[in-house]
């Protein structure tokens, strides 16, 4: 069951001014490890750049960036302002299709993450870990924007989410991946995202509004 929050009100100010202002045209969000099956937490070298692609669409360019062995596999995203997958972009060596099996993100119950529909997920083809995002490839899926919707919107979504990254919040917008192929253990989890930290730093902003508490470091883990 969805639980309805509305942001403060100096919240939307604050991302309102500074997305007037001309500055924000990208946002970087990191991940947390939801899952506890042993494996490595890479954490540190997942991040999804957000990006304004004009026309109505929003970029989600998803990157692996470190030493530890490990492979993106699934991209799953539980609400906002998105209408549907307009197109994957794959790197070299990487290669993406719309849809997702499991239709849902493993372990995702934990943190109460629902899928929003088909359309909200894809998967890498097979050998699934070879064609996924593995360290220094990257993967964008882009969105159309449900009517009279904007890039803003999508960036309020994302913090309103954050609130509580526990819980499926109505307006909210939440991007969970399922990580494969870790090594040295081999074995796989599931992230979800957790705060933004952008260029311009609007996120900190949000923080001083307390839009972001504390909440968005905790780190949650299933058996």
């Amino acid at each position: 069951m969805k639980h309805t929050t509305s942001p403060s009100t100096l919240a939307i100010a604050a991302v309102c001014g500074l997305l007037s202002a001309g500055s924000a045209s990208a946002l970087t969000i990191g991940f947390t490890k939801i899952t506890n099956n042993g494996n490595t937490d890479v954490a540190s070298q997942l991040s999804v750049d957000v990006l304004d692609a004009g026309g109505g669409k929003v970029e989600f360019k998803f990157k692996n960036t470190g030493s530890v062995g490990s492979s993106i596999t699934d991209i799953y995203f539980d609400d906002g302002s998105l209408l549907g997958i307009a197109s994957v972009g794959n790197s070299a060596g990487v290669s993406f299709s719309q849809g997702a099996s499991p239709g849902d993100l493993p372990g995702g119950n934990a943190v109460d993450f629902n899928t929003s529909v088909g359309d909200f997920a894809a998967d890498s083809d097979a050998p699934t870990s070879s064609n996924g995002v593995n360290p220094g490839e990257t993967v964008s899926i882009f969105f159309n924007l449900i009517g009279g919707k904007t890039y803003a919107d999508t960036l309020a979504a994302l913090a309103l989410a954050a609130t509580d990254p526990t819980t499926d919040i109505t307006g909210g917008l939440r991007i969970g991946l399922h990580v494969q192929s870790i090594q040295p253990q081999g074995g796989s989890d599931s992230y979800v995202n957790t705060y933004g930290v952008s260029d311009n730093g609007w996120a900190l902003a949000l923080l001083g509004t307390g839009v972001l508490g504390l909440g968005v470091y905790r780190r949650f883990a299933v058996a």
